[in-house]
């Protein structure tokens, strides 16, 4: 038996496909672009073409994510606030507390020992403390994206950064720049104001252990130590973190699929069900 879940992110666009014992067979990767359906459909396409199988092979697929309804090749879409609980909690059954960081949201939440949301929030409204904040310093300094962490933790004395509007955060950091200042100090500084932002926003839904890191930002390494200097405590980041979505969405997929070979239906929470051709 084997399954998927596709999740479509305003970034990027991630699949994976779990067999029946929850393993990882493969994964599926790309940017989202304009076509969101096209994502959808060459990212499952990738997973597929890694594991070697062909869709008539995959038992149930789920989608999450912005963009859940436009993977019109699913029978189920479930919100990507349930698929991070669940992803996390499969990772890290300690988990406790989620800090989800993607290209154009961060999300705080809060679940049980069963992986269920308790609790979330939402910054959703703009960008700032986002992968798209990370991205225009990235673009103002010419830094590859990936490098921007590596940099950061090189400096002995961050800058405080005052601006949090992603667009105004880049003239802050050109003037930085005319003024002389390190790249490596203006990072740290970023860094340093998005988890700050970021455990703001935990504590709405209030942070107890196990914190779990996840999205695309959780591979950011200075990002991930700004966030534990902040938190006074170490954080769990999977090698899978930017996958959680994905992964939680497979994980749901899976419990359906053997429910119903079983003959029962699997519930699964805020979740919109139809059923394959």
């Amino acid at each position: 038996m084997l399954v998927a879940g596709v999740d479509v992110g305003s970034t990027q666009t991630k699949a994976v496909i779990l067999n029946e014992n929850s393993e990882i067979v493969s994964r599926g990767i790309l940017n989202t672009g304009a076509n969101v359906v096209k994502a959808a459909e060459k990212a499952f396409q990738a997973a597929r073409s890694a594991a070697g199988v062909e869709e008539w092979e995959i038992t149930s697929i789920a989608g999450t994510g912005y963009g859940r309804y436009k993977v019109h090749f699913g029978d189920i879409q479930i919100t990507e606030i349930s698929c991070h609980a669940r992803g996390a909690s499969f990772c890290f059954p300690g988990t406790r507390t989620i800090l989800d960081i993607g290209g154009q949201d961060t999300k705080g939440i809060h679940i049980n020992e069963k992986g269920e949301v308790v609790d979330f929030c939402m910054n959703d409204k703009c960008a700032a403390g986002t992968g798209r904040f990370l991205a225009a310093a990235a673009d103002v300094m010419s830094i590859p994206l990936d490098d921007l962490g590596g940099v950061a933790l090189q400096s002995d004395n961050p800058l405080r950064i005052t601006n949090v509007c992603t667009v105004f955060v880049e003239t802050e950091i050109m003037n930085h720049l005319s003024r002389g200042k390190k790249g490596e100090d203006i990072l740290s500084g970023v860094h340093q104001s998005i988890a700050g932002r970021s455990v703001s926003l935990l504590r709405r839904v209030g942070i107890v252990p196990e914190i779990t890191f996840t999205g695309g930002v959780s591979k950011n390494i200075g990002m991930v130590k700004a966030l534990e200097e902040k938190l006074g405590s170490t954080i769990n980041v999977s090698d899978d973190s930017q996958y959680m979505g994905a992964l939680g969405a497979a994980i749901f997929a899976l419990e359906r699929a053997k429910a119903r070979h079983d003959g029962q239906e699997a519930g699964a929470p805020e979740a919109t069900i139809k059923e394959r051709k």
